[in-house]
């Protein structure tokens, strides 16, 4: 009977040994009860562990939550008696552990930057931001960044984009007698009732579905009131007793305040955002002046007045400087642009491109020969006589036609692109043609860097392929500048190679470029009658 009792007790004893360890070894990171503290303007709470699930709150910054359970990139949390699923990456364990300076901030260099979930040109995008837009720098991958834009993660490309360590000063406190120093910017609060659009543009949809019917077309700073919500759509009424669906990703569910009517003002003046670090802001408007400021991207000034190809500023309560428009993204208080282009589509006809602002680049000029032939021609000189060519033909067809250059000049890449914004384009074509270091290389090429300027190379080439006889190389993905910076609808045209000798003799003809010029125009012809009947 003892040695009974002893057996037992030593079973027990070896079945507690051999569960403490595992419990102790088995417990998660975050136990059950610890708190965990909103890290951004605003965070969804969803009823699952990722961003495809519906979306049951927002919540605001600082907001506490007791975590449940951790699964890879999300936490399940209980917020007061609601229970759901966080992003792990915006959320914190304690108030004001995050040192912010330690922080990166990314700044896009360019209009419509790709966001994509991999760091990789094959990998599908998210979402789109504009230039001057500010995001969270998390890593970097040799030639990819991973930003938190919002709610999202994903990577863009490093050469489009500025990257600065974040302001380390600290705001100061309100004055004791209550008066604040008025703000410029709009006044936002999280509304999880309104809808607003952060993006130039967004299709409103009949179904929560991309391939459903457009039903209009909202634009940034719109709000819309919240209908409904389907996991990533949003249902909108966008006019009285007419509903339709946005993806909420190109937006917020925030309502912007009216400002104090003293401030009136300031709510309609212009501004730059300095798009590049280390940006000169000059004494007057010229490269040789003497440099004021050295300013870094992301810094906003007022714009006093416009000199040329120059912004005048006020650098502080005192002083002013020049900054060039080619290096700077322009927008007013409310972030829009001022032009207007709803009266003149509505005037345009079928078969005309009246109303239309198209900006003709001949390539290279001055200094900047170009590529030369075998036989001797210079690719600056043919570039200009095929942009005259096109414009007669354009503006007989209406179009306000503007050209980069008109003379054998020299002009900046980066004026180039300016010249697109301050026309407000409605396409920009640069007109080039090609060299190979193999001389048996031809054809003709057209070439897009963003996707909303494809279908119009697609358009143009098609134009091309219908009056040429060349090999027919495809409109392709180019890495230019003058398309990569340029907001507008822009492509860029290689109208055959002067490295191939029998190919020189040809397009170097009358003949041919009477030809290439009649199916430029016809195809900026036929996509923009298929743009009205859209």
């Amino acid at each position: 009977m003892k040695k009974n009792k002893i057996i037992i007790g030593l079973s027990f004893l070896l079945l507690f040994t051999a569960i403490v360890p595992y419990y102790f070894s088995a417990r998660p990171a975050h136990a059950n009860g610890e708190p965990l503290y909103v890290n951004a303007e605003i965070l969804y709470l969803r009823e699952g562990p990722g961003l495809s699930y519906p979306i049951l709150d927002t919540l605001k910054e600082g907001t506490e939550m007791i975590s449940i359970e951790k699964q890879g990139d999300w936490h399940h949390v209980q917020v007061g008696q609601q229970k759901g699923w966080v992003a792990a990456w915006l959320v914190k364990t304690a108030i004001g552990q995050t040192d912010s300076s330690t922080e990166k901030t990314v700044i896009s260099q360019v209009n419509s930057l790709n966001v994509r979930v991999a760091p990789s040109l094959s990998a599908s995008v998210l979402t789109k931001i504009s230039s001057g837009t500010e995001s969270k720098f998390l890593k970097q991958e040799q030639d990819w960044i991973q930003i938190q834009f919002g709610e999202m993660t994903g990577w863009v490309f490093a050469e489009y984009v500025t990257v600065k360590e974040a302001n380390t000063e600290k705001p100061a406190p309100p004055s004791d007698n209550g008066q604040q120093e008025q703000s410029n910017e709009p006044i936002q609060q999280i509304d999880p009732n309104t809808f607003t659009v952060n993006v130039n543009a967004v299709n409103i949809r009949k179904k929560p579905d991309l391939t459903s019917k457009k039903l209009g077309l909202a634009t940034e700073g719109q709000q819309f009131k919240v209908v409904s919500r389907n996991h990533n759509w949003v249902e909108i009424e966008y006019e009285k007793g007419k509903k339709g669906w946005i993806y909420n990703f190109y937006g917020t569910f925030t309502k912007q305040l009216k400002q104090n009517p003293s401030s009136e003002k300031e709510e309609t003046k212009n501004f730059v955002t300095i798009i590049y670090n280390g940006t000169n802001l000059r004494e007057s408007p010229s490269t040789s002046s003497n440099v004021v400021v050295i300013a870094d991207a992301g810094h906003t000034y007022p714009i006093v007045e416009s000199e040329g190809d120059w912004f005048k500023i006020a650098v502080n309560d005192r002083q002013t400087a020049y900054v060039a428009n080619w290096v700077v993204s322009e927008n007013d208080s409310q972030g829009t642009t001022s032009k207007n282009n709803t009266s003149e589509a509505a005037e345009r006809k079928k078969g005309t491109l009246k109303g239309l602002t198209i900006v003709l680049d001949a390539g290279h000029g001055g200094n900047d020969r170009g590529t030369t032939g075998v036989r001797g021609t210079d690719e600056k000189e043919i570039n200009i006589i095929t942009a005259e060519l096109l414009r007669s033909k354009l503006q007989a067809a209406g179009a306000n036609v503007v050209m980069t250059r008109e003379s054998d000049i020299f002009v900046d890449l980066r004026k180039r692109v300016a010249v697109s914004h301050q026309a407000g384009a409605d396409a920009f074509i640069s007109i080039h043609y090609d060299a190979n270091e193999d001389s048996s290389v031809s054809g003709f090429t057209t070439y897009y860097t963003n996707g909303y300027q494809q279908k119009l190379a697609e358009y143009v080439h098609e134009g091309l392929a219908s009056k040429v006889s060349l090999k027919d190389r495809g409109p392709r993905f180019g890495n230019y500048l003058v398309l990569r910076e340029n907001r507008q609808n822009a492509i860029l045209l290689e109208l055959g190679y002067l490295s191939n000798p029998s190919e020189e003799r040809a397009i170097t003809t009358d003949y041919y470029r009477e030809q290439a010029t009649l199916g430029i125009y016809q195809g900026l012809l036929n996509y923009f009658d298929d743009q009205l009947e859209q």
